[in-house]
């Protein structure tokens, strides 16, 4: 008898005598043999009879032996010796492929795979379907189910990741295969994409209005692929350059863009940088900080002399009248004309010019001349 399936004998009870029979007892010994059709005590009259069902039922392979023992009120008390075989099934389930690999899925999206149960020797029913793990769903099959032989059902499982970690899974096809059950497992892992921006702010400085100043902004996804669907720019005075969008970045990729700030006016200007992408975690807005400055100069002109050795001219500045003074250009002015571009918004200063001849011999101070710088 195959494991799994069964077989039943009937058995006559007669009372052969001439008086009442009363049976009292029958027990049924031995691994996977039972008994049933008889409700105890049962009382035949003469030349009566009742029949009892032997069952063999074996869980395994081997031999097995039993035996069915009567109490009863008769002169004898015969007993019936059971025998029977556990055979191994040739029906089995084939499953392809045996494992699914679902490999990396992103967090909130699903990955689904198919396979299919082929039954081979004979006629399979798949009686239900087991499945471990919460992330993993099967669909397809309608249980339970019987396949002839040669016969196959495909079905699907869906891997829907909740977190971001490695998981397992498995699935137990039961059925009356000999193979039963016959299992599937299964992994994935849960990822995250993520969308980081280097650096997370630019400081653009001090810029002189009517200048410009550019900085370098990267963009790097990591975890699978980043789609940036749009960028919204905020502050005055600033552009960007570089950045065509929507633009899908791959795991590991990046790109470079330029933001330039120009200000208009003489003033702190914050400013930032939005972006739109399907990651599960991006950057806060980039953060610009910026100021608009003015660079003072001081144009000074004087009549040349009219020495014929003259070499050059050099200029003096003091903060007070008078003096002291300090140079101011590093080398001899050969002209007539100087410009002073070290001056400070809200300062006076006081220049004076000298000669310096051919023998390097210097004249005395000119005419003292003031200047005083606006703020800002």
């Amino acid at each position: 008898m195959i494991v799994g399936n069964n077989a039943t004998q009937s058995i006559s009870i007669s009372n052969t005598g001439n008086a009442d029979l009363t049976i009292s007892q029958i027990t049924t010994s031995g691994t996977g043999f039972s008994g049933s059709g008889v409700t105890l005590p049962l009382t035949l009259n003469a030349g009566q009879s009742a029949t009892y069902t032997a069952k063999f039922a074996p869980a395994s392979t081997g031999s097995f032996s039993g035996q069915i023992t009567f109490v009863s009120n008769a002169s004898t008390s015969p007993t019936v010796s059971l025998t029977g075989t556990g055979t191994a099934s040739s029906v089995s389930l084939a499953l392809n492929p045996t494992s699914l690999a679902f490999g990396n899925v992103l967090v909130g999206t699903s990955g689904i795979l198919s396979g299919t149960l082929t039954a081979s020797g004979g006629s399979v029913t798949i009686s239900s379907a087991s499945v471990n793990g919460s992330d993993y769903v099967l669909s397809g099959l309608t249980l339970p189910m019987t396949l002839s032989a040669g016969q196959s059902a495909s079905f699907s499982v869906t891997f829907t990741p909740i977190s971001s970690s490695n998981t397992t899974g498995s699935i137990a096809f039961l059925s009356n295969a000999s193979n039963s059950p016959t299992n599937l497992s299964m992994s994935g892992a849960g990822t995250v994409t993520q969308l980081t921006a280097n650096p997370s702010s630019l400081v653009f400085g001090s810029v002189v209005v009517g200048k410009t100043n550019s900085l370098s902004e990267t963009l790097s996804a990591s975890g699978g692929s980043v789609t940036i669907s749009s960028a919204t720019l905020g502050g005055s005075g600033y552009s960007m350059t570089g950045l065509t969008l929507p633009i899908t970045l791959s795991d590991g990729q990046s790109t470079t863009f330029t933001v330039i700030f120009a200000p208009a006016t003489t003033s702190s200007f914050p400013g930032s940088l939005t972006l739109v992408s399907n990651a599960s975690t991006a950057p806060s807005p980039i953060a610009f900080t910026g100021t608009g400055s003015l660079i003072h100069s001081v144009d000074l002109s004087w009549s040349a002399s009219s020495s014929s050795s003259i070499a050059g001219y050099n200029v003096y500045r003091g903060s007070a009248s008078g003096g002291p003074y300090v140079l101011v250009n590093s080398s001899l002015v050969a002209g007539t004309a100087f410009t002073d571009n070290t001056v400070q918004a809200g300062n006076t200063y006081f220049y004076v010019t000298t000669t310096v001849d051919t023998s390097a011999v210097e004249s005395a101070y000119s005419n003292e001349v003031q200047a005083t710088i606006p703020t800002p």
